[in-house]
């Protein structure tokens, strides 16, 4: 069964329940999915000039939550992760928070989703410029997920990082001292901490209470393979 047909057979009691709280984007995502490759997303015309054969195809909706739209444009997109690959060991570093921010969160996405990238950034980076772990300059590539496996609202970040980084000092590439892992997790989290709790402080999500419990936050690295 594709999503689009769940849409459509519940779509009604679905919205009945939950209109208050559905965002404007998630109902551009149901309206979108819901006409993709259908008639009423338009059609376009192929014609094979060796066989005069002509053929409709209706359109695609390109949503980025469509899950006919996005096998193709992932795949392009691992494409061009690829080859940037550097030959060297990475890292996939996580992020994640406790679950008394997720409210929070949803009621201010677009800042704290921002927020959360400066955040999970900038400690990776102060970690790299420490010379007491590398005193370098390290490139990365961040990735937002906004649920768990089971779809739960869960937002963490996920960061795919090289093993060293550029020292424009001296203008020569710099291993990290260790293998399996990039830096010590306890001490990343209690940074990222620090720096998302002073964004949290920021007018924009005054009003907000934030009860603190240090156990919650969460900074995993993992090694992984090397690239070639």
């Amino acid at each position: 069964m594709e999503l689009a047909n769940i849409i459509h057979h519940y779509r009604a009691p679905f919205e009945a329940k939950y209109s208050h709280c559905l965002l404007p984007s998630q109902r551009r995502a149901l309206d979108a999915i819901s006409r993709c490759r259908t008639p009423a997303s338009g059609s376009v015309q192929v014609h094979c000039d060796a066989c005069g054969n002509t053929e409709w195809h209706p359109c695609s909706c390109g949503h980025r939550s469509c899950p006919r739209c996005q096998n193709h444009e992932s795949s392009q997109w691992l494409d061009r992760q690829r080859e940037k690959l550097l030959p060297v060991d990475y890292f996939l570093v996580t992020f994640t928070i406790p679950s008394e921010l997720r409210e929070l969160i949803w009621y201010h996405q677009r800042p704290m989703y921002q927020t959360l990238f400066k955040a999970a950034i900038q400690t990776l980076r102060n970690f790299g410029m420490n010379p007491k772990y590398l005193g370098a300059d390290m490139g990365m590539t961040t990735v937002l997920h906004t649920h768990s496996r089971r779809l739960a609202y869960h937002q963490h970040i996920h960061v795919v990082v090289p093993g060293g980084g550029v020292d424009h000092k001296q203008r020569v590439w710099k291993q990290t001292r260790r293998n399996h892992y990039l830096f010590n997790a306890f001490a990343m989290a209690k940074m990222f901490r620090g720096k998302l709790l002073h964004e949290i402080a920021m007018p924009a999500c005054k009003g907000h209470r934030v009860r603190q419990r240090n156990g919650s936050w969460i900074a995993v690295s993992v090694a992984g393979a090397r690239a070639h």
